[in-house]
C-alpha cells in the first residue's frame, strides 16, 4: 500500500512539472485568468489521484494532458486573434492620467483608493499629481509613469558617456568551479585560481561565491568577508 501511494506521488509530481513547463514560463502574479483556472485545475485532479488509490492514475494523467492542450490551444488562439485576447487576457485600464483619477475606471474594475495610493507609494509616488499614467494591467500589477518633470536624471540626461552593462558570470558557486563559464568568458582556470591567490584564498573550497561582469572579479568568502579583484591584463 506504502509503495503504490510513493509511486504514485512520484508519477504525478513529475507528470505535473512537466505540464506546468509546458504550459510556459509565466509568474503566477502574471497569469490570466484561463491559466490560473487550468493551474487550479491540474492541482485538484492531482489531489484526487493521490487521494483515491481506487482511481487508476492514468484517469487523472488524462484529464490534466486535456487541460494543458486546451491551454496551449487558447494561448495560440489569442497570439492569432485580438478578439481572442481581449476576451481571454482582459484590457489594461487607464486608472491615472495627466495626474488626474479615472473616477469610473477605478468604480468599473473596483479598484479602491486606498489600493492605488498604496501601489504607489511602493513605487515611491506620494503624490498622485507627479503620476503621467497609471495603467492597471491584465495580471492586477499597477504600471506607473511619473511625470518627465519628476523622473530621475538618468547619465544621458547630463551627456554623461557610460560603458555598457554586463552580466555577472557565476565562476563559483558553493566553492566548485563552472569551467563552461570560464571558457564562454575565455579565461582560463589558471587565470581565475591566480586571482584567487592574490585575494588571499588557497583554493576554490575556501569560495562561496566568485563572479566576474568583465572587468571585476567579486569573491565572497565562505564567512560572507568580500573583496573585489581589478582584472590585471598582465595575468
Amino acid at each position: 500500500m506504502l509503495w503504490m501511494l510513493l509511486t504514485r506521488t512520484i508519477f504525478t509530481y513529475f507528470f505535473v512539472l512537466v505540464a506546468l513547463r509546458v504550459m510556459g514560463k509565466r509568474e503566477i502574479g502574471k497569469l490570466s485568468i484561463f491559466d490560473l483556472v487550468v493551474s487550479i485545475m491540474i492541482a485538484e485532479i492531482s489531489a484526487v489521484s493521490l487521494q483515491d488509490t481506487k482511481l487508476p492514475i492514468w484517469h487523472g494523467a488524462f484529464v490534466i494532458v486535456m487541460l494543458v492542450l486546451l491551454q496551449i490551444g487558447v494561448a495560440f488562439l489569442s497570439l492569432k486573434s485580438r478578439r481572442m485576447h481581449d476576451l481571454i487576457e482582459g484590457k489594461a485600464t487607464v486608472l491615472i492620467a495627466k495626474g488626474k483619477i479615472n473616477d469610473s475606471e477605478m468604480k468599473r474594475t473596483r479598484y479602491s483608493m486606498n489600493d492605488l495610493l498604496m501601489q504607489l507609494r511602493e513605487k515611491n509616488i506620494s503624490r498622485v499629481a507627479d503620476v503621467e499614467f497609471a495603467i492597471l494591467e491584465t495580471s492586477g500589477k499597477l504600471s506607473v509613469f511619473p511625470k518627465a518633470e519628476k523622473q530621475p536624471v538618468t547619465p544621458s540626461d547630463l551627456s554623461v558617456v557610460t560603458s555598457p552593462l554586463e552580466m555577472a558570470t557565476s565562476l563559483i558557486v558553493d566553492g566548485q568551479i563552472d569551467y563552461d563559464k570560464l571558457t564562454a568568458i575565455q579565461k582560463s582556470p589558471r587565470w581565475l585560481l591566480e586571482q584567487l591567490t592574490m585575494l588571499g584564498y588557497h583554493s576554490p573550497q575556501e569560495v562561496f561565491y566568485a563572479g566576474w561582469d568583465g572587468k571585476t572579479l567579486h569573491v565572497d568568502r565562505l564567512d560572507n568577508k568580500s573583496q573585489d579583484r581589478m582584472d590585471n591584463p598582465t595575468l
